[in-house]
């Protein structure tokens, strides 16, 4: 796709939302300053290169590969229909986002197929992030390395909800998060990349949960997310979500693949639990997990 006038590319260029075009063999000709923001790909590092190229590496909430499988813009052009899905992308840090993707094949003045373009917006608010930090950074309670809440404050928000549940029965939850075999990735890379792994990890937690859940380190490569939830069920699918969007984050560092797998533990606040209690049944469902095999998730 080609641009016969420069103020076509100066308006798609100034859109808050990522746009991309690709050709008939989803090659990229064109890529927007929104889609560098929101992926972190500079138009020189996609420009020429296939969509399914590992760029983006889209996958939807059950975890499906969909560049190489039921991809969106290979089949709006396969039969000329527009779609429109919610799906999460490869950041070039590594983690995953949270995007609504909507595809239309486009054709020359004739009908003869030239390609297809993506919109993609960033269905979660950088406002919403920045206030976080703030009000973490205001509090002194924020881990520097992954920008996710410190034990304590995350100690605090637990028996605040634990206060809730007790005087007006709003249930919550606790998900668990440990990285598996993390000694392993650092003695084999060393420490600077165990870093990276642990705020790549971070930041998928933090960009899908929901505004009012928590993302805390607990210690190490623990993490620990608060999170509301009304039965055991919606824990499981939040849970299970997670789990596979850490699975499936990657960071390219020179020759060097850094990628991780969590071990999960998730149960809901029960009647007579204290703070303690909820976290440590999570944390007794987490080493469930590792003993079966780790990278799993265990609800209980």
């Amino acid at each position: 796709m080609h641009f016969g006038d420069d103020i076509h590319k100066l308006v798609l260029d100034n859109l808050y939302d990522g746009v991309y075009f690709t050709d008939t063999d989803r090659r990229i000709t064109y890529w927007n300053k929104a889609a560098e923001r929101i992926t972190g790909f500079t138009a020189a590092e996609v420009m020429g290169r296939h969509c399914h190229d590992n760029i983006l590496n889209h996958v939807d909430e059950d975890g499906t590969q969909l560049c190489f499988g039921p991809c969106p813009l290979a089949n709006c052009m396969r039969d000329n229909q527009l779609r429109e899905r919610e799906i999460y992308l490869h950041h070039k840090d590594g983690h995953r986002i949270p995007v609504l993707v909507r595809v239309a094949p486009v054709h020359d003045a004739k009908g003869n197929l030239l390609g297809a373009v993506e919109i993609f917006s960033d269905r979660f608010s950088h406002d919403e992030m920045r206030n976080r930090v703030e009000e973490l950074e205001r509090r002194a309670m924020m881990d520097g390395l992954t920008k996710t809440a410190t034990r304590g404050y995350t100690e605090t928000v637990i028996r605040q909800r634990l206060e809730e549940y007790r005087r007006y029965g709003w249930s919550f939850g606790i998900l668990f998060f440990d990285i598996d075999n993390f000694k392993r990735l650092n003695d084999t890379y060393g420490h600077a990349a165990g870093d990276k792994v642990l705020a790549m990890t971070a930041r998928t937690l933090l960009y899908n949960v929901r505004s009012f859940d928590l993302v805390g380190r607990w210690g190490g490569e623990e993490f620990v997310v608060a999170v509301r939830a009304s039965d055991a069920e919606s824990l499981r699918k939040l849970a299970s979500k997670l789990w596979r969007l850490v699975g499936s984050s990657v960071l390219h560092e020179g020759e060097m693949v850094l990628a991780a797998t969590v071990s999960v533990g998730a149960t809901l606040i029960l009647p007579g639990d204290t703070a303690e209690s909820v976290v440590a049944r999570a944390d007794s469902l987490m080493y469930e997990s590792k003993r079966g095999g780790k990278n799993r998730v265990t609800v209980g």
